[in-house]
């Protein structure tokens, strides 16, 4: 594929709001996770990747009808680092018309609909949600998408895409296709999902939830923790950006469809996801620096992807983890963890895979617990979802 220009990028997680705030967690191997604060009496026991302030952002009055938590922590995550700017900027420059909104959510608004159905009322037709909560947008799939483009004034092509933990990451590909084929100029791609009940109890009830701080590929790991987050990128042609901007260089999608929650037994769809992104990049596997995997700490998730590693690449790959960090972020993973391969990429800085010190024997010698410094011009993002949805991208230097 042709590259893409990643003009400007930034997620907001448990580390706190903006690039800075990930940078330093990194560096200070600081996690973001804390016991679960989350809910009303009878929480679950487990670690959560929580975002601060999110309970305390006023969105515009013009925004009113899109308030709910999910979309209060979109607004957060769009202030950083000067992505709203960029974004206006970028609108000036192509015209509204020509800039796409893809956003990847799991749950998107479904803490809004919860609340809704706890307090419901009774009117004349029997019962109904509290009048607050009648804003039916809140109540669907779409709620971000349609958010993030009134929130920017772009009014290009609008796609919210919801495949679980892969959602965010799939949003690159969408866009990619969009402005190959010419539909638009620019696109705003991006991801958040907030934590609520059906998503901490839901995943419980797949026995997949931790009681301690999640420990990706240690042989003593026994579930993941889960977290919230947003992020946003700004994706356009490589002739319409900086001469040095990070690039979007090949992107890979699988759908194995499995099962509907577990893996592939032999990664098959990971492996394709990651041997296509490779292709459209235009690179063997010998030269990617840094992956940074889906490394969810469930015991299936990381000795399957650990297997599709060990298959694809040589021993001198640098391999790991960051969920350990900010939480399994769900349908926000795929852009959280595509800035942490951007600044591996900006700074030179591979994290290594937070909480774990006792390596799995399946694993293969790609997977590093440990964090290292060296330049890196190739960094890859893998992001799998429920039901066999995978997609792996490549991100370089110009």
């Amino acid at each position: 594929m042709t590259p893409l220009a990643v003009t400007h990028f930034t997620s907001t997680t448990a580390l706190g709001p903006g690039l800075s705030a990930q940078r330093q967690g990194l560096q200070q191997r600081r996690s973001g996770l804390r016991a679960n604060d989350f809910g009303p009496e009878g929480r679950l026991p487990c670690y959560i990747g929580r975002v601060e302030g999110v309970e305390d952002v006023q969105l515009p009055a013009h925004l009113a009808d899109w308030d709910c938590r999910n979309n209060r922590l979109a607004w957060l995550a769009l202030q950083q680092d000067g992505m709203a700017q960029a974004v206006a900027a970028a609108r000036e420059r192509h015209g509204a018309g020509r800039v796409a909104v893809v956003m990847g959510t799991s749950t998107s608004s479904i803490g809004a609909s919860e609340e809704a159905y706890t307090r419901l009322q009774q009117d004349e037709q029997g019962e109904c949600f509290p009048e607050d909560l009648q804003r039916p947008i809140v109540h669907t799939p779409h709620s971000l998408g349609d958010f993030v483009q009134h929130a920017t004034g772009l009014a290009g092509p609008c796609i919210t895409v919801a495949t679980a933990c892969s959602s965010s990451a799939k949003v690159f590909a969408q866009a990619a296709r969009l402005i190959q084929t010419g539909l638009v100029d620019a696109a705003l791609v991006g991801g958040v999902d907030t934590l609520c009940g059906s998503v901490l109890f839901g995943f419980n009830s797949l026995q997949l939830v931790s009681t301690q701080r999640c420990r990706p590929f240690d042989a003593r790991r026994d579930g993941l923790s889960l977290g919230e987050a947003g992020g946003f990128a700004l994706l356009q042609r490589v002739q319409d950006a900086d001469a040095d901007a990070l690039q979007l260089c090949g992107y890979g999608e699988s759908s194995d469809a499995h099962h509907m929650s577990a893996p592939h037994p032999q990664g098959l769809g990971a492996q394709l996801a990651m041997r296509d992104a490779l292709a459209r990049a235009g690179i063997e596997a010998g030269e990617l620096d840094y992956l940074n995997l889906h490394g969810t700490s469930t015991p299936a998730n990381d000795s399957v992807e650990a297997l599709a590693v060990a298959a694809l690449f040589p021993p001198s790959l640098h391999a790991a983890s960051t969920k350990a960090w900010t939480g399994h972020t769900l349908g926000a993973a795929g852009i959280v963890e595509s800035v942490f391969a951007l600044i591996a990429l900006a700074d030179g800085q591979l994290p290594g895979t937070l909480n774990s010190e006792q390596p799995d024997p399946a694993c293969g010698p790609q997977i590093r617990f440990a964090p290292e410094t060296r330049p890196v011009k190739y960094a890859m993002n893998n992001s799998f979802g429920f039901g066999g949805n995978n997609c792996a991208l490549v991100f370089g230097r110009a």
